[in-house]
C-alpha cells in the first residue's frame, strides 16, 4: 500500500451521535486539527494528526472524523456523507475506527456490524468505559474481540485513558487480515451477501434494508446476551430521568429554557463588552502610535484607517464568538442542548425551522456572525439554510448605538403612563420587530425553497455529564481560528476598499481642500477643531464615497435621507455601528464628547428651507432601515463561507435591502 511508505497511516473515525466520537478525536489529535467543508455542503470536515512510537518505528497517523451516523442506511446529509466517504475512499483509508458507547452497546453495534462488513481493517473503541464501570456494566472485551474478529479497546476519551492502547491497536489492525465477525453465530448469516449489502446501502432499497436490519438485530441480541452483563437499574439513567421530568416538562421546560437563554444572552451581551473594549483600546493606541510616528501621507492613512481598522473589525468579534461557543460547548457536553432542541422543535417547525435553531437565533441578538456559525448544529440542509438566511434580521448589538442615537432624538425624556421609560419601550419594540420579521421570513422561505429532503428530527437524549473544559477549549480555538483566517480575509479586503474610497477623490475642489488640510496639519496651524472638522467633512463630500452619496441621493430621498445620510449608509456597510462615527465626522462632532455633540448637532440640522432634517418621519425611517438592512460585511463573509457560495449572501443582501427600503419608504410617507 502506498500509505505504508514513510510510516504514515490514514484512519477514519465513525460512530453514533453522542458516543463521544468528537471527544475521542480531540483526545487523539489535540489542536493538530483543521476544519473545512465537505465538497458542495456545509457539514464540517475535521481532520487531525497524531503520532505513535512502537518497536517498529515512529508513525504519523492522519485521522478523519466523519459525521455522526446511526447506520449506513443514510437518512440525513450527515449520514450520507459518512456512508459515501467509506464507500468512495477504500484505497485511501488504512484503518477504520468505530466508536461505540460502552453504556449503550446494543444500539451502537448496529453501525459497528455494518462498518465491519465493509471489510476495512477495523478497530472498535469502547468509549465511555469509565461510565460503564460506574453503572456496573460488565463487558467481556476478549469475547467481543473473538466474536467480532477485530481489536476491541476500552477507552475513556474524557480522561485520556486507553488512547495509547488505541493507537497500538490501529497499528496492529493495519497488518491484520481480520475484518468480519464469526459467521457461525446464526444460520441467517449464510443468507448474508457482501455485494448485496453494498448495493443496499448505496441504493437504500427498502426490502433489503428491512431484511438486513432483522438479521443484524438478531445477531446483536445474541452478542449482548453472551458478552454484556447489565444491572437492571442504572443509577445515572434514573437520575437523568428524574431531572428530565422537569427539564422537558411541557410547561416548566419552556420556563427553564427561557431562563437559560436569558442568562446566556446576558453573559454574552454584557461580559463580551469588556474584552471587546480592551481590544478596541489596543487598536486605538496602535492607530495613534502609527499616526504619530509614521511619516504623514497615504501609507500612514492606509495602515491606521485601512488595515488596522479592518483587522480590528475582525478581532473585535472574537470575545463574542468565544463566549458563544463556550456556552454551546457546555450545553452540548452536559446533555442539555438536546433537551432544548427537543422541547422547541414543535413550535419552531411551524415556521420552517427546528429546535436546533433556538440557540443560534437567540445568540443572534448579540452578534449574527457567531450565531450563523452555530447553525452548523442543524442537521437538515433546508432548515440550516433558512436559519442562516433569516439570522441577520435579529437585532444585534451593532445596531444598538444606532438605535440609541436615533431614539434619543425623538423621545428625549418622554415616559409612558408616567412609569415606563419611552426610550426603553421603543428599544424593546425594535428587538421584537426583528424577531417577528425573522419568523415571518422563515415561514415564507419554507414554502419557496424546494429541497427534496425529508426533515427528520431524531434527537437522542444523552445522560447528564459534567462538561470537559479541555474539549470545549479545543472547539473554541478551532472556531475562532476558522473565523479569523477565513472570514477575516474578506473583511480586511473590504475595509481597505472602503478606506480608499473615503480617503481619495478627484476634481479641483477635492484637490484644493486636500491641500488646505495638509497645510494645516503639517504646519500645525492653530485652527479650531470645529473648523478642521468642517474642512474634512467638505473634503469627504468630494471624495469617491461622497460623490457616491450624492449619486444615490435621488434613490434614498423618498426615504427622507439626504447625501450625508447616504454616506453614513455606505460607510456603515463595514459595520452598522460605523454609522455613529460617520455622523460625528459629517456633523463636526467634538471628539471628547461624541455622542452628546452628535445628538445636539442632529437636532440643530436644518434643510434648505430652514426646517429640521431629523423629524419623527426621518428618524423612524432610519430606525426601520437599520432594523432590516444587511449592512455588515462580517455577516456577508460568514454566510458565504457557511453556504460555500455567493448566491445566498447575494439573495440575502437583495431581500433585506428591499425590505428595509420598502419599510422605510412606507413609514416616512405615512408620518410626513
Amino acid at each position: 500500500m502506498s500509505s505504508l511508505q514513510n510510516n504514515k497511516i490514514k484512519v477514519a473515525l465513525i460512530g453514533n451521535p453522542n458516543a463521544g466520537k468528537s471527544s475521542l478525536f480531540n483526545a487523539l489529535t489535540g489542536l493538530n486539527q483543521k476544519t473545512g467543508n465537505y465538497a458542495g455542503v456545509t457539514v464540517d470536515k475535521h481532520e487531525g494528526q497524531t503520532t505513535f512510537t512502537s518497536a517498529q518505528g515512529n508513525y504519523a497517523i492522519s485521522i478523519v472524523d466523519l459525521p455522526g451516523t446511526y447506520s449506513l442506511f443514510p437518512k440525513t446529509i450527515d449520514e450520507k456523507i459518512a456512508c459515501n466517504y467509506l464507500l468512495e475512499n477504500r484505497n485511501e483509508i488504512d484503518v477504520l475506527v468505530i466508536v461505540a458507547d460502552a453504556t449503550n452497546l446494543k444500539r451502537n453495534l448496529l453501525l459497528a456490524t455494518q462498518a465491519i462488513d465493509l471489510k476495512y481493517k477495523t478497530v472498535l473503541a469502547l468509549n465511555m468505559s469509565d461510565e460503564a464501570e460506574k453503572q456496573n456494566i460488565k463487558i467481556d472485551v476478549k469475547g467481543l474481540n473473538s466474536v467480532l474478529g477485530i481489536e476491541v479497546i476500552p477507552t475513556d476519551s474524557r480522561h485520556h485513558k486507553g488512547i495509547e492502547e488505541l493507537k497500538a491497536a490501529i497499528l496492529k489492525a493495519r497488518v491484520s487480515d481480520s475484518y468480519f465477525y464469526d459467521i457461525s453465530l446464526t444460520q441467517s448469516k449464510e443468507k448474508f451477501n457482501y455485494e448485496n449489502f453494498l448495493r443496499t446501502i448505496s441504493g437504500n432499497l427498502t426490502d433489503e434494508v428491512n431484511a438486513d436490519q432483522l438479521y443484524r438485530f438478531n445477531t446483536i441480541n445474541y452478542i449482548i446476551a453472551k458478552y454484556v452483563k447489565t444491572p437492571k437499574e442504572l443509577y445515572i439513567k434514573e437520575t437523568t430521568s428524574k431531572i428530565d421530568a422537569f427539564i422537558t416538562h411541557r410547561v416548566f421546560g419552556y420556563v427553564f429554557l427561557l431562563l437559560v437563554l436569558f442568562l446566556v444572552f446576558q453573559f454574552i451581551f454584557y461580559v463580551a463588552e469588556y474584552p471587546m473594549g480592551w481590544i478596541e483600546d489596543v487598536f486605538i493606541s496602535a492607530q495613534n502610535y502609527l499616526a504619530q510616528n509614521l511619516p504623514a501621507g497615504q501609507l500612514n492613512d492606509l495602515f491606521t484607517n485601512g488595515i488596522l481598522a479592518g483587522v480590528s473589525g475582525v478581532l473585535m468579534f472574537i470575545p463574542q464568538i468565544a463566549l458563544l461557543f463556550l456556552f454551546i460547548g457546555i450545553l452540548e457536553d452536559s446533555g442539555y442542548m438536546a433537551r432544548a432542541s427537543f422541547i422547541m422543535d414543535k413550535l419552531m417547525r411551524r415556521f420552517g425551522l427546528n429546535g436546533k435553531s433556538v440557540i443560534p437565533l437567540i445568540s443572534g441578538t448579540a452578534c449574527a456572525v457567531p450565531a450563523i456559525m452555530a447553525a452548523r448544529t442543524i442537521g437538515s440542509y433546508k432548515e440550516r439554510l433558512i436559519t442562516v438566511f433569516v439570522m441577520p434580521l435579529m437585532s444585534c448589538s451593532a445596531r444598538l448605538p444606532v438605535y440609541i442615537l436615533i431614539i434619543a432624538l425623538i423621545y428625549p425624556d418622554n415616559s409612558f403612563l408616567g412609569i415606563f421609560n419611552m426610550k426603553g419601550l421603543v428599544l424593546l419594540a425594535m428587538y421584537l420587530l426583528g424577531f417577528v420579521a425573522t419568523i415571518c421570513t422563515a415561514f415564507i422561505m419554507q414554502k419557496l425553497i424546494k429541497v427534496k429532503e425529508t426533515a427528520f428530527f431524531v434527537m437522542e437524549l444523552p445522560v447528564y455529564r459534567l462538561p470537559q473544559l479541555r474539549n470545549i477549549a479545543i472547539m473554541i480555538i478551532n472556531k475562532v481560528r476558522v473565523f479569523v483566517f477565513d472570514a477575516g480575509k474578506i473583511i480586511l479586503a473590504i475595509s481597505v476598499v472602503l478606506w480608499f474610497l473615503s480617503a481619495h477623490g478627484y476634481g479641483s475642489k477635492y484637490n484644493a481642500l486636500s491641500e488646505k488640510i495638509s497645510k494645516v496639519e503639517s504646519l500645525k496651524e492653530n485652527m479650531p477643531n470645529a473648523e478642521l472638522h468642517k474642512l474634512k467633512t467638505e473634503q469627504l463630500e468630494y471624495s469617491y464615497v461622497g460623490r457616491l452619496g450624492h449619486f444615490i441621493e435621488p434613490v434614498i430621498k423618498p426615504l427622507g435621507f439626504d447625501w450625508k445620510i447616504g454616506i453614513a449608509l455606505i460607510t456603515s456597510f463595514a459595520a452598522r455601528e460605523v454609522f455613529v462615527g460617520t455622523m460625528a465626522t459629517i456633523y463636526g462632532a467634538n471628539e471628547s464628547d461624541a455622542n452628546a455633540s452628535i445628538k445636539q448637532n442632529l437636532k440643530n440640522e436644518r434643510n434648505a428651507e430652514g426646517k429640521p432634517v431629523y423629524t419623527m418621519a426621518v428618524c423612524w425611517s432610519l430606525l426601520l432601515f437599520y432594523a432590516f438592512a444587511l449592512q455588515c460585511m462580517s455577516t456577508i463573509a460568514t454566510v458565504k463561507r457557511e453556504t460555500n457560495s455567493w448566491k445566498w449572501p447575494f439573495l440575502q443582501l437583495v431581500f433585506m435591502t428591499s425590505l428595509a427600503y420598502i419599510s422605510s419608504f412606507t413609514v416616512y410617507q405615512l408620518l410626513s
